[in-house]
């Protein structure tokens, strides 16, 4: 295969061609729907050219306010070939949120369904950029437009001349650490980095990918339709991941790889119908979007008979920066080297690189790393200063290359002066046989500036005190790393791709 530095090619010419070397291979599985490589080819030039017929433009935002569903990929593949720039919004946002990236986007075409209709009228007299509503089971009337209106189009290849870096989608941030941003990405943001996680993964044509993450973030978009297209493989489409349905489809349609985040993995360990399954098929389990605790992932592995692949990321650098060798040394804990075509470095508070060993804040540089974010200049200058990401991620490299992450910057707790590093605790906290889920914290103390503080979730059936839940820490810890208070919960705020959102959790604690 290529390097990376050598492509130049669009996601439409990516799909045209693998169309023209693989016509009848089925992409997309979806329950008892399958769609060939030349039928994927067709419906998207259809959808392309209804848009056109919509007066859609090159450059023109399209919110995508969708489920996992055919019609996601459909538009996921099919706006790009008239240039139109793709929004794809969090279905589980509220009204006001969903106004917010709408308005912010500048977008003229908001694509959805039926279930979110209300939402979308309730907002559309604040967005007066909105032009056309299209809405998938909806009949026709005069305020929507239904969705199988735009496949009524001709399926010849829209006369509209894409180039690798024009803009292709705008992913709004998950809103971790403040207001989300729009993260810009340009066709060759997606195509590049899609191509380095082929090259890493080994993916092939057999590859069948199963995709159990939302499809509006950009794991499922990179990872489960943009890598398999890349590989002239498959995708296995689900609604989301549920244990009841997880298993049924891994060996329904003979599943080679899943995409998932470290809750998943706990929650699969813990499943009843766990017992009655062999993953072994599987060729590899892909984990990213938070770190991975060390005792989930080997005792996953072990269970289940398979390989966790541990690989980092995050929007603005499209989606994938490292992740373990598939073959070779792979080191539990780690996330991995470099993909090809990026470069990590490790740097302190002043930009200067750390050496191996030395927690730092992770830099990357790469034709992955976005474009900017989208009408925010002085965010862009902040975080790509220097030609370099600044991820505001924590972490150091060893001798041989291998990315640790210790956690985000914004969450680091500084207890009279000294860093602490909530996931250095949690992985201690994990270990213990009834946690189920760890969070660590930093809390205000007027003493020490900042107090250490962890919340659990314990197994079903399992009772825990906050007495023996520090002197269990103080066996494993340095005093000043130990929860010095311990809440017990029933549940963590996350983002839809798993990510704990700490600054909440915080926030329902202090009201306790």
């Amino acid at each position: 295969m290529a390097s990376s530095e050598e492509i130049t090619e669009t996601i439409p010419a990516l799909l045209r061609r693998q169309a023209e070397n693989r016509p009848d291979k089925v992409f997309l599985y979806f329950h008892d729907l399958e769609v060939t490589y030349r039928q994927l080819d067709e419906i998207t030039n259809r959808l392309a050219n209804g848009l056109t017929r919509l007066g859609i433009r090159k450059g023109e935002k399209i919110c995508l306010l969708l489920s996992n569903r055919p019609e996601f990929v459909y538009v996921f593949l099919g706006g790009p070939k008239v240039g139109a720039v793709l929004v794809p919004i969090n279905i589980r946002l509220k009204a006001e949120e969903v106004q917010y990236i709408v308005e912010n986007s500048d977008a003229t075409v908001i694509v959805t369904e039926d279930t979110f209709l209300p939402l979308i009228q309730a907002i559309r007299p604040t967005c007066p950029k909105i032009q056309h509503v299209v809405v998938i089971g909806e009949p026709e009337r005069q305020e929507v437009i239904p969705f199988s209106r735009l496949l009524e189009a001709p399926a010849s290849e829209p006369p509209v001349e894409i180039l690798p870096q024009d803009e292709m989608g705008i992913i709004y941030t998950s809103g971790t650490t403040g207001k989300p941003k729009g993260v810009v990405l340009t066709h060759e943001n997606y195509y590049v980095n899609s191509q380095q996680g082929v090259m890493v993964s080994r993916m092939g044509p057999d590859e069948r990918a199963m995709c159990i993450l939302p499809l509006f973030h950009v794991n499922g978009q990179v990872v489960t339709i943009l890598m398999p297209l890349q590989a002239g493989g498959s995708l296995i489409l689900t609604e989301g991941f549920s244990p009841k349905t997880f298993f049924h489809h891994i060996t329904r349609y003979r599943a080679t790889t899943f995409s998932g985040v470290p809750t998943v993995y706990s929650i699969l360990l813990h499943a009843p119908e766990a017992e009655h399954y062999d993953l072994s098929g599987l060729r590899m389990c892909i984990c990213g979007a938070a770190p991975m605790p060390v005792e989930v992932l080997t005792r996953f592995e072990k269970k289940f008979n398979t390989k966790i692949i541990e690989g980092y990321g995050l929007s603005e650098g499209t989606c994938a920066s490292t992740l373990n060798p598939i073959e070779g040394e792979r080191k539990i804990g780690s996330v991995g080297v470099p993909l090809p075509g990026q470069e990590i470095k490790i740097v302190d508070d002043h930009d200067r690189e750390l050496p191996p060993g030395q927690v730092g804040e992770v830099l990357i540089r790469g034709r992955n790393v976005m474009k900017g974010y989208y009408k925010n200049p002085e965010a862009t200058a902040e975080a790509l200063r220097g030609g370099w990401l600044h991820t505001g991620d924590l972490g150091y490299r060893d001798e041989d290359g291998f990315l640790y992450l210790v956690g985000r910057k914004k969450e680091m707790i500084i207890r009279g002066g000294v860093n602490i590093y909530p996931k250095e605790i949690e992985e201690v906290l994990y270990r213990h046989p009834k946690v189920k889920e760890a969070a660590v914290i930093g809390l205000p103390d007027e003493i020490w500036g900042e107090e250490v503080a962890c919340c659990l979730i314990l197994k079903e059936g399992e009772t825990w005190t906050e007495e023996d839940v520090i002197a269990y820490c103080q066996e494993h810890l340095a005093d000043f790393k130990c929860p010095r208070k311990v809440f017990f919960v029933e549940a963590f705020p996350k983002t839809a791709t798993g990510k704990i959102q700490k600054h909440l959790l915080a926030e329902s604690v202090l009201d306790k």
